[in-house]
């Protein structure tokens, strides 16, 4: 059963939804018979007002924080967090809240989660996190919190933006196949993090609906030089693939370099069909798995704007991607 909304206990009482949060929040600024009303709507409606309404009864900053378990040289030299920062920041400009950059590849000491439960901030975004990041279950044990990307352990309280990585991923091996290629290797993202499992998974389920084994697979760790270091160890095997699904296209720029310096052309040698469509893959030609980075931004800026507010977003949302085909594996 759809959980009730705090518009439509307004409705039902015939007060505004302020008049409704005062309530829920044990303001006294609310008179006695808007008071009966809206306890009555309240229990009619069986409505539960959630942990971002009662978060604000004690607290209310006006910042949002964006949490990003990475090291800094990882925060501002990928261009997927580039583009979801300013999609959120871009949102955030419409409302009354401001944004609050916590960066930190581990919490030592707990610091960052004694700022969130201390009042830090009235909610939080977590995007590019790892199974090994527990501290980001004590922040969301804090504060409203909205993912982006599934979480590794996720919880049936967690409420996520992200693409299908499964799927996406399996296209873009799917693209590789249907070019002819049959020695596809892969370059994979980071495997503590489920966007990195996925996609090697689609990549993987793509070639076997395809009676094809993979050539190889070297985690690249969602970086340059992951992706250039990943490229050598695939160019020392025996035989060479002939293609490659490499899991972001900032590994791709590193793996790139790689197969140059070896005389390799890309594609005629080794066809590359990258991910994130960012400006990297315009910049390098490459055939890139677009997924709507800014817009994710701004969606889960949106989503977490309105937990605040008292409203009750659907646990996942899902957004479109597509394939964008250029030079390192066009099409036939």
């Amino acid at each position: 059963m759809p959980r009730s909304t705090i518009e439509e206990v307004a409705a039902l009482a015939g007060v505004s939804r302020s008049t409704v949060s005062r309530v829920v929040n044990g303001s006294t600024a609310v008179s006695a018979e808007a008071l009966a009303a809206v306890q009555k709507a309240i229990a009619e409606l069986n409505y539960a007002p959630n942990r971002a309404a009662r978060s604000l009864a004690s607290r209310q900053t006006h910042a949002i924080g964006l949490v990003v378990p990475e090291d800094t040289t990882r925060f501002f030299g990928d261009p997927f967090l580039a583009s979801v920062v300013a999609g959120i920041n871009a949102r955030l400009a419409d409302s009354d809240y401001i944004l609050n950059l916590l960066i930190a590849s581990d919490d030592p000491g707990g610091k960052m989660v004694r700022f969130v439960r201390n009042g830090g901030v009235d909610a939080a975004i977590i995007v590019s996190h790892h199974a090994s990041d527990s501290f980001v279950g004590s922040i969301a044990d804090a504060v409203p919190v909205v993912f982006g990307g599934r979480p590794s352990q996720p919880r049936d309280s967690d409420i996520i933006v992200d693409v299908d990585n499964v799927r996406a991923a399996a296209d873009a091996a799917r693209h590789l196949i249907d070019l002819g290629r049959r020695r596809i290797a892969t370059i994979t993202g980071t495997l503590t993090m489920s966007s990195g499992v996925d996609r090697r998974d689609g990549f993987l389920a793509a070639l076997a609906e395809a009676g094809l084994e993979s050539a190889g697979e070297v985690d690249g760790d969602f970086s340059e030089q992951g992706g250039a270091q990943a490229a050598l160890e695939l160019l020392g095997q025996p035989e060479i693939p002939d293609a490659l699904f490499i899991a972001s296209d900032l590994m791709s720029r590193g793996a790139i370099g790689v197969l140059r310096g070896a005389g390799l052309r890309v594609p005629e040698d080794i066809a590359i069909v990258s991910f994130d469509d960012s400006p990297l893959a315009e910049a390098y030609e490459l055939t890139s798995m677009r997924q709507p980075m800014f817009e994710q931004g701004e969606l889960l800026a949106g989503v977490i704007v309105d937990l605040l507010a008292g409203d009750q977003p659907p646990p996942l949302t899902i957004m479109p991607t597509e394939l964008v085909v250029r030079g390192s594996a066009p099409a036939v």
